[in-house]
């Protein structure tokens, strides 16, 4: 592990403004038996183009494109390597050149990263990142298989063959450490779980009480049935371009900043690091949390935070110029593919001061509307459903939050799902008691993009750029 340089430190500077202009996705399902690979990315490709109130003909956005980035979990689901030129060929895109983008369940957020580079650089002016999963050609059994083998096979992979078997002693450690409400981790689920029910792409939404969750079976103690995302088969994209093709294309782009950061497989061995400190924060603030951490034999970041997404927000909003994230982001689009991850982010992006992530739930300021105040929520998180309530397949996981916060800036939330007729497109209903979860002329807003037990991280910053 690297003992930070000045170097180290260096927020990014890019040559060139990035923007987002565009996005699109599938719904998300957990078997999509009816539509290959190829078909599932076109479903995300033709919204992008078709409607998002592009100022071209979709033709003719098409014929923008400079350069394609891809990402996808695992070749082993569909049994096809290379995958990415397969997609590819059928968008129609060749020969434009494109690249593959594997970093487990960062991958959509990496993907990003990778294709804003391109802009970034000038090596493109138009470039599509586009991301899918296909893990429905396989038993869940076999699937956790898969996703597992992500992990440290030294460390991690001797706890079981299965993700919420890793997280399962993250989030014992984090309730001993903090003294952890569990109903705290059962609110997370029941509140993102509520949000997918408004959202016609959502795979696994629902109505449920925090009792409802806490009865639930035990997947991997102490974490629950609800408290675990499912695996899913869809795909999503965005498209990123430069200023002067992002006014010609739309007249609501947004900018973007991103940045991500690694850490360690080997989540038992992390050895201890001074905290990097979030523009808001000061030494000061962890003297206690320090004192507590050698009282408990503890280290940061140890079993209880991920470094990697402490790293990623700490470069984002160097380069967003984010001062204060309760105060600066209007919505925020967590990885919670458990609601332990979820809590742990809370206080890696800063949203509250490590040690302190409950009283973020505790106190309303992630719901919409703050069901202790009556008023708005300070920052909400994950109105999409998230993972545990829309989707995790995760090649395009982070593109689909980046793109979910990307429509809230633009208003559009409604648009994309409040319309009746694109819940029929996916052969449902909409709710009667379907109800709008816009926020109300939101600047900025964060996602975070998560892999594994915190290998890879990538923080994104969209802000309206109008």
């Amino acid at each position: 592990m690297i003992k930070f340089g000045k170097g180290n430190l260096r927020i990014p500077k890019w040559e060139r403004d990035v923007y987002v202009v565009a996005a699109g996705m599938s719904d998300f399902r957990k078997h999509y038996p009816e539509k290959k690979i190829e078909e599932l990315t076109m479903m995300a490709f033709r919204m992008l183009l078709e409607e998002n109130d592009l100022k071209m003909d979709p033709l003719e956005v098409k014929g923008l494109i400079n350069f394609a980035a891809y990402g996808e979990f695992a070749d082993h689901f569909q049994d096809q390597l290379l995958c990415e030129s397969k997609v590819h060929d059928y968008l129609g895109l060749d020969p434009l050149f494109n690249v593959g983008v594997k970093t487990g369940g960062a991958t959509g957020g990496s993907n990003i990263l990778v294709a804003a580079s391109t802009v970034a650089s000038g090596l493109s002016d138009c470039t599509l990142a586009l991301g899918w999963e296909r893990m429905d050609e396989v038993d869940t059994w076999v699937g956790n298989y898969y996703i597992a083998s992500a992990a440290c096979k030294d460390f991690e992979t001797r706890l079981a063959r299965n993700y919420a078997s890793y997280y399962a002693p993250m989030a014992r450690r984090f309730q001993e450490m903090y003294n952890v409400d569990e109903r705290v981790r059962a609110e997370i689920a029941v509140k993102n779980r509520y949000n997918a029910y408004m959202s016609p792409f959502a795979q696994q939404p629902g109505k449920h009480t925090i009792e409802e969750v806490l009865e639930g079976k035990i997947v991997s103690d102490p974490l629950r049935f609800l408290e675990c995302c499912a695996m899913s088969v869809g795909s999503a994209a965005v498209l990123l371009c430069n200023e002067e093709l992002a006014y010609k294309l739309s007249d609501k782009p947004a900018k973007l900043f991103t940045a991500g950061g690694s850490h360690t497989l080997r989540t038992g061995d992390r050895r201890h690091m001074e905290i990097p400190l979030l523009p808001n924060e000061k030494a000061s603030d962890y003297e206690k949390f320090y004192a507590e951490m050698k009282e408990n034999d503890g280290r940061w970041p140890g079993f209880e935070s991920f470094a990697a997404a402490r790293f990623a927000a700490y470069l984002t909003y160097g380069m967003a110029g984010i001062k204060d994230p309760m105060e600066d982001l209007d919505l925020v689009e967590t990885h919670d593919a458990f609601t332990i991850s979820d809590l742990q982010t809370y206080g890696d992006v800063g949203l509250t001061l490590y040690g302190e992530e409950q009283e973020y739930i505790k106190s309303g300021d992630c719901y919409l509307n703050n069901p202790k105040t009556g008023k708005p929520g300070r920052c909400p998180s994950n109105l999409s459903g998230g993972l545990l309530g829309t989707m995790h397949a995760v090649g395009c996981t982070g593109i689909f939050s980046a793109s979910e916060v990307f429509w809230q800036l633009q208003g559009k939330y409604d648009k994309f799902h409040g319309d009746a007729k694109m819940w029929e497109r996916y052969g449902k209903t909409k709710p009667a008691d379907w109800e709008s979860l816009q926020v109300k002329d939101p600047r900025r807003g964060l996602y975070v993009s998560h892999a594994g037990v915190g290998s890879h991280v990538t923080c994104g910053v969209i802000e309206k750029a109008w």
